[in-house]
C-alpha cells in the first residue's frame, strides 16, 4: 500500500487486522482446556497477529465488542457434554484475554452464517464510530468431548463469570413442525434431500451423480492435504469419496461419510477488526490490514419444504450479487474463494448461484472445506475468514470471496476481501431491503393431511450404523401442493430406495396416526 493510497483511506474505514487458528488432533483432554480456554487461545493468536506496536494488551483494551459462536454442546442434545459449561462464554473469553473494556458481549444464535454476519455487522458499527474494535471467536472440542466420554474422564468446564451475554442472530428453529413430525430435524437429513433434488434437476443417474459429487469434493480434499491445519489430509480421490464401503458408509443417502461435515474436531479460530484510524494509533503495520470491500446477508424461504425450487437459492445469488456490486468487482475478478461446504449440495447450489464452474481452476476453498479441513460447528467460517486473511496478505492486491450458510441452505452471508484499500466512505445497503425482496418470493403450500396418489419429488434414506433406518419423502400431489412423508419401515423397500432411482415414482398416501406414509406403487 503506497503512501498516496493510504492518504486516501478514511480513518473510519473498517479493516481486519488479526487472525488466529488452532487445530489439535493429539492433546489429551484436560479441565484446564475448556471450550472457553480454547477460544481464548485462538483470540490471543489473533491479537498477536495484528503486531500492534503498543502490544496485544493495548489492542485488547480497545475491544468494545466481542462475539462467541455457539458451541454444539450448548444447544444440541445429540452433542451434550457431561463436563459443564460457562454460563457466559464471551465474558469467560474476555476475562482471559484482558479485554476489560468490552461493552457488548454477544453469544450468537445458531448458524454457520454467523461469523461472516458478525464481521459485516461489526464493520458497520466501526465505520459509524460506535465501536473501536471487535473480536470474533469460536471453537469446538468435539474430539475431546468424545474421548472424555469414552474414557469416563472427570473434567470440570463449569464457569460462572457473572452477567448474561447478549444474544444475536435468528433464533428460529430451522425446521417446521410438519418436517419434525416426519423425523426431519437435522442437517444430515435435509441436505441429502436437497441433493437428490439437484440430481433430478441435472437429469443425472445415481452412479453419474455420485461420481460428480466425488469429483467436486476431491478438489476440497486436495486443498486439505496441503493445509497443515486440516484434520483429514489423505487427499482422497473422487472414486474414494464416491465409493460406499466399510470405511465410507452411508450417513444418509446419497451421502457417505466423506461427503459429510467432519464435526468431531478440536478447532478454534478468531479474527480482530478495527478502523484505519485506530490501527494507525496502535501502530498496526499496514501489511496486516485486510479490507472488507463488499458484504451481504439474507435468508431464503425459511421452511425447506415450502421452497418452490429445492435446488436453487435466491439468497445466495443475491448475497453474491450485492457483495460484488458493493466491491465494484465481478466473479471473474476474484482470485480466491471459500464456499461453504458442509455437504456437496451446499457447494453445488453456491456455484450455480454465484456463477462458478464446479471445476473452476481458481478452486472453491482455501481451507479444504468442512469434510476435510474440519467442521467446527457454527465457527467454520471464522476459519474461512482467518485463512482468507492470511492468503490475501501473501498475495497483495488479490481479491477473495467467502460465503457462509446457516441451517439448511437457509441463512446466508458473503464477504469480499482484499489488501487493496476501499475508496471513499465505507457503506453498505441496508440488509432489510434485500430480505424484504426474499420474503416476497412465492412459496409452495405443504398439506398436513395429504390423501390420494402422488409422486416423489425428492427423498433420502437415513442410516443407523450400516442399516437403513427410515426414509423421508418430499412429493407433489395432483393439485401441485407438496407433502412431507415417511415410507413404511420395510427393509426391502428401504434397500430398493438406495439402489434404484425413486425420483418421480408414484405412490399412495395414508396416515399411521402420527405421520403421513407414502407407499410407492
Amino acid at each position: 500500500m503506497s503512501s498516496d493510497d493510504l492518504a486516501k483511506v478514511e480513518d473510519s474505514t473498517p479493516i481486519l487486522i488479526g487472525s488466529g487458528q488452532i487445530t489439535d488432533t493429539t492433546s489429551k483432554p484436560t479441565s484446564a482446556r475448556s471450550p472457553s480456554a480454547f477460544m481464548a487461545e485462538a483470540a490471543r493468536l489473533a491479537l498477536d497477529d495484528a503486531r500492534a506496536a503498543k502490544g496485544a494488551a493495548a489492542l485488547a483494551a480497545t475491544l468494545d465488542a466481542l462475539v462467541i459462536l455457539p458451541l454444539f454442546t450448548d444447544y444440541s442434545p445429540r452433542f451434550s457434554s457431561p463436563f459443564g459449561r460457562s454460563d457466559n462464554p464471551p465474558r469467560s473469553v474476555a476475562n482471559r484475554i484482558g479485554a476489560t473494556n468490552v461493552r457488548d458481549l454477544y453469544y450468537a444464535h445458531v448458524g454457520g452464517n454467523m461469523p461472516q454476519y458478525m464481521v459485516n455487522k461489526f464493520a458497520e458499527q466501526i465505520t459509524r464510530g460506535e465501536i473501536r474494535a471487535a473480536l470474533v471467536a469460536g471453537a469446538e472440542l468435539m474430539r475431546t468431548n468424545a474421548i472424555g466420554r469414552k474414557e469416563k474422564m472427570t473434567l470440570d468446564w463449569n464457569e460462572s463469570p457473572g452477567g448474561q451475554p447478549l444474544r444475536i442472530g435468528d433464533d428460529r428453529l430451522g425446521y417446521s413442525p410438519e418436517e419434525e413430525r416426519h423425523r426431519l430435524n437435522a442437517a444430515i437429513y435435509f441436505y441429502p434431500l436437497i441433493e437428490n433434488a439437484i440430481r433430478g434437476a441435472a437429469g443425472r443417474s445415481l452412479p453419474d451423480h455420485m461420481l460428480s459429487m466425488g469429483r467436486l469434493f476431491a478438489g476440497f480434499a486436495k486443498v486439505a492435504k496441503a493445509n497443515p491445519l486440516a484434520t483429514r489430509r489423505e487427499g482422497y480421490s473422487a472414486e474414494q469419496i464416491a465409493t460406499v464401503d466399510a470405511e465410507n458408509r452411508y450417513i444418509a443417502f446419497p451421502y457417505p461419510r466423506l461427503m459429510n461435515s467432519n464435526a468431531l474436531v478440536d478447532q478454534a479460530a478468531s479474527v480482530v477488526m478495527t478502523s484505519v484510524g485506530q490501527a494507525k494509533a496502535l501502530g498496526i503495520p499496514r501489511d496486516r490490514w485486510v479490507f472488507l470491500h463488499g458484504c451481504a446477508d439474507g435468508s431464503d424461504t425459511w421452511v425447506t419444504s415450502e421452497r418452490t425450487a429445492l435446488h436453487r437459492s435466491a439468497a445466495i445469488r443475491g448475497c453474491a450479487t450485492r457483495s460484488l456490486a458493493m466491491a465494484g468487482k465481478t466473479v471473474a475478478q476474484m482470485d480466491l474463494f471459500d464456499l461453504y461446504s458442509c455437504f456437496p449440495s451446499a457447494v453445488e447450489i453456491g456455484c450455480r448461484e454465484i456463477g462458478l464452474a464446479e471445476d473452476d481452476p481458481r478452486g472453491l476453498t482455501v481451507t479444504g472445506g468442512l469434510p476435510f479441513f474440519g467442521g467446527p460447528g457454527n465457527n467454520y467460517v471464522t476459519h474461512s475468514i482467518a485463512e482468507m486473511t492470511s492468503r490475501l496478505r501473501a498475495r497483495p492486491g488479490a481479491f477473495g470471496m467467502v460465503t457462509a450458510n446457516g441451517n439448511y441452505v437457509t441463512k446466508h452471508s458473503a464477504g469480499i476481501y482484499s489488501t487493496t484499500p476501499t475508496q471513499g466512505t465505507w457503506t453498505r445497503e441496508d440488509p432489510k431491503k434485500f430480505q424484504a425482496e426474499l420474503d416476497a418470493l412465492p412459496t409452495v403450500h405443504v398439506e398436513a393431511a395429504p390423501q390420494g396418489t402422488a409422486k416423489i419429488e425428492t427423498y433420502t434414506v437415513t442410516f443407523n450404523g450400516t442399516t437403513p433406518h427410515f426414509a423421508v419423502v418430499f412429493g407433489r400431489l395432483e393439485n401441485g401442493n407438496r407433502f412431507v412423508a415417511n415410507t413404511p419401515d420395510d427393509p426391502t423397500l428401504l434397500q430398493d430406495m438406495i439402489s434404484k432411482d425413486q425420483l418421480g415414482r408414484s405412490g399412495t398416501l395414508s396416515s399411521d396416526g402420527k405421520r403421513n406414509i407414502f407407499t410407492p406403487s
